[in-house]
């Protein structure tokens, strides 16, 4: 219940509370008159009465039920009080008389004002019945009977109250989320201004770093003889640079973020405050592999190393890695329950390759509110580091995901070749279908279309060897195929990719 049921109007200010004050100073001079000469009532029960009557009212400004028991109380007394003489030769108005009903009147709307409508309407019920009972049970002759326009106009103030505090609560709300999109724009700006001065710093920044990785990079061909010192120097120098440059890309995705503990806008589910565990990397994913598996995928994991040497990744590369093959397998998990799943690894000396192929679903897919942001994450993190990521459908209603990473966050300059599927026709609606070849097929010349494979491969949870010697592929009849024509490729199974 509120403090106050009447609000200071904005121009009289306490109007509204003056003219309560009035109507109680009305209900208090009226009463005993008609009491004393109508009622014959002795001056002291004329007095107690008319004080309780107006009394009330001036309670109800600060506690409307008790003002309503009071005024009640006071119409019961009254009734009774004035019950045996109502056998005079004129009609007295019984059993509210006329002081008493505008008094409780004004009570009830106060009541409606501050209370919530039920409690209203209880107190509507009550008063009704206490009216029935005295009215329609006792009863009383030679009088004029109140009992029924005093319901009628009780309801009328009930339901006007109850109507001007649903109002004003109305008003209260608009008046909150006012102040809350207030607050939303404001904390909508600062973003805006954090991801300005996110950019600006980046801009300013890497441009310096980079200036100092090519200077460090150029001066050793710049001098004669160079020591081994200062070449050493030199590389730490640019390495140092390199290094600067990919923690000022996590920074100014920190600071892009709205959720500093979720700077890559994962969407996590967390305490609040930033992870304390290590960030996955590409040696985890057998364990994201088996906890698909266990939640009903047939997946397999191939890894593939065409590299000379095994070399490090940078913590941005392999996390990136992980978390695309992630959000890869929820997506089969979420639209292709009960389908086979491929997870090509392949390590070249350019970068890392990534391929999450799916066959089509094998059960009724259920629907999934709150999707559709994770091939964007995808992308956004591929492109963060320089590389790429391609999706589309596969011809039996699967789907591939294919993704490249370069190791020192650059576009290389060659093909990258495993990580690129090639566009084999167009189906009748227009839209390009790929055939997924494998990551260690040998690639042909550009202006020689390629022809897929004629038999599906099985998956293997192995690594791969790379092959030395390019297969040609034959028929059954061991006679090579013509690899000039382009059209539809023979089918290649439907429910394993």
């Amino acid at each position: 219940m509120g403090a106050d049921p009447l609000p200071p109007s904005t121009w009289l200010r306490r109007l509204p509370h003056g003219l309560v004050w009035l109507a109680a100073a009305g209900v208090l001079v009226g009463g005993p008159a008609q009491l004393r000469e109508g009622g014959g009532l002795a001056l002291p029960y004329v007095l107690l009465i008319s004080f309780g009557q107006s009394g009330a009212v001036a309670l109800a400004l600060w506690r409307p039920v008790a003002a309503w028991w009071g005024s009640t109380a006071v119409m019961v007394v009254t009734a009774v009080a004035l019950h045996d003489r109502l056998t005079a030769g004129y009609l007295r108005p019984w059993p509210w008389t006329s002081a008493g009903l505008i008094g409780h009147l004004l009570v009830l709307l106060l009541l409606a004002l501050r209370v919530r409508a039920r409690v209203a309407v209880e107190a509507l019920a009550v008063s009704a019945l206490v009216t029935y009972v005295l009215e329609g049970l006792w009863g009383a002759v030679n009088y004029q009977p109140t009992g029924i326009p005093a319901v009628l106009m009780s309801t009328v103030v009930v339901v006007l109250g109850a109507a001007l505090r649903g109002r004003r609560e109305a008003r209260a709300a608009l008046g909150r989320q006012t102040t809350l999109t207030a607050e939303e724009r404001a904390r909508r700006t600062l973003l805006e201004e954090r991801s300005r001065i996110a950019r600006e710093l980046h801009d300013v920044v890497a441009h310096h770093m980079s200036v100092i990785s090519i200077q460090a990079q150029v001066a050793p061909h710049l001098t004669e003889n160079p020591s081994d010192e200062l070449k050493e120097n030199l590389a730490g120098i640019r390495q140092n640079a390199l290094e600067a440059l990919a923690e000022l890309r996590r920074v100014l995705g920190v600071l892009r973020s709205p959720h500093p503990e979720d700077p890559y806008g994962l969407g996590e589910p967390g305490p609040g405050a930033a992870p304390r565990g290590p960030q996955p990397t590409l040696d985890r994913l057998g364990a994201l592999v088996e906890n698909t598996r266990a939640a009903g995928l047939t997946v397999a994991l191939e890894i593939e190393d065409s590299r000379g040497r095994a070399q490090a990744y940078p913590p941005g590369v392999e996390l990136s890695a992980y978390r695309i093959v992630q959000e890869a397998l929820s997506n089969a998990l979420r639209h292709a329950p009960g389908s086979t799943v491929r997870v090509e690894i392949t390590h070249i000396p350019d970068g890392l390759c990534l391929s999450v192929i799916n066959s089509r679903p094998q059960q009724p897919v259920p629907p999934s509110p709150g999707a559709g942001h994770g091939l964007l994450g995808m992308r956004e993190r591929a492109a963060m580091l320089g590389g790429h990521v391609s999706a589309a459908r596969t011809l039996h209603g699967g789907f591939n995901v294919t993704a490249f990473l370069p190791r020192d966050g650059t576009a290389p300059l060659t093909d990258p070749g495993p990580c690129v599927l090639p566009v084999v026709h167009t189906d009748p609606a227009g839209s390009p279908v790929f055939v997924l070849e494998p990551p260690h097929t040998p690639r042909t010349p550009p202006d020689t279309p390629r022809t897929p494979p004629d038999t599906p491969r099985t998956p293997h949870d192995t690594p791969r060897t790379p092959h030395d010697t390019p297969r040609t592929p034959h028929d059954t009849a061991g006679t090579p195929q013509d690899t000039t024509a382009p059209g539809p490729p023979p089918p290649t199974g439907e429910d394993r990719p």
